[in-house]
């Protein structure tokens, strides 16, 4: 029954490209607003499993963010929006970029868990969702994806030792999708490396629900009106 989808919660999505999914920014239409991805799916299938709670799924992944790039907007784009759950993914960005946008994974640790305090203080009662990065090796990610991946590797550490200091359910995308890689080549999950294919947000869709369900599995683990 998802309690810890309460009746009209809102659920914000947070992110960035992989999140984004190619939503309208600034147009209202609702054929555009949620993206193609992961986030979308989910709404599209609790939105149509729950109708009578009223759910409100806000998308606000943005393309090329950071965790530096989410805290300058965090304000307006997440605290604003009062949401009484909250789903982030951030991290391959913080990884590949080099050169003035480059960060240490140290910097991305202090980053991320200052936006979590900031969010837990500003919002007692939200609850929140943390994806871990991921990396397959599709396209000219073939090349170095050993190196590549220790360093995504390292922001999955960050943000599972984030889950567990905040108590915070942790999404391993992956774990997923290492293990789909018995089932199909990797450019059937993700068509670059780090983008999924539709069959890959699928996957993380699942993973998304089966963490948060696992995580709060009755009425006591629902989000407290705010």
């Amino acid at each position: 029954m998802l309690p810890f989808f309460h009746q009209e919660d809102v659920i914000v999505f947070q992110g960035d490209s992989i999140t984004e999914g190619g939503r309208w920014r600034e147009a209202e239409d609702y054929n555009h607003i949620m993206g193609q991805d992961y986030a979308y799916i989910l709404a599209a299938k609790i939105g149509a499993e729950y109708p009578e709670r009223h759910l409100n799924f806000i998308n606000r992944g943005v393309s090329g963010d950071r965790v530096l790039d989410l805290a300058a907007r965090w304000q307006s784009d997440t605290l604003a929006l009062k949401p009484n759950l909250l789903s982030i993914l951030v991290g391959i960005n913080d990884t590949l970029y080099v050169g003035p946008k480059g960060e240490t994974f140290e910097e991305y640790e202090q980053a991320y868990d200052k936006l979590l305090a900031q969010t837990m203080t500003a919002l007692p009662h939200v609850k929140i969702v943390l994806g871990q990065p991921f990396l397959l090796p599709v396209g000219k990610h073939q090349v170095n994806y050993a190196a590549e991946l220790a360093e995504v590797r390292k922001r999955q550490a960050v943000v599972e030792r984030l889950a567990a200091k905040y108590h915070l359910p942790f999404v391993r995308y992956q774990d997923v999708f290492d293990t789909a890689l018995q089932r199909a080549p990797a450019d059937h999950w993700s068509w670059d490396g780090v983008h999924p294919t539709y069959a890959g947000h699928w996957l993380m869709m699942q993973a998304w629900l089966q963490t948060a369900s696992t995580f709060w599995p009755d009425a006591q683990g629902a989000t407290a009106p705010q």
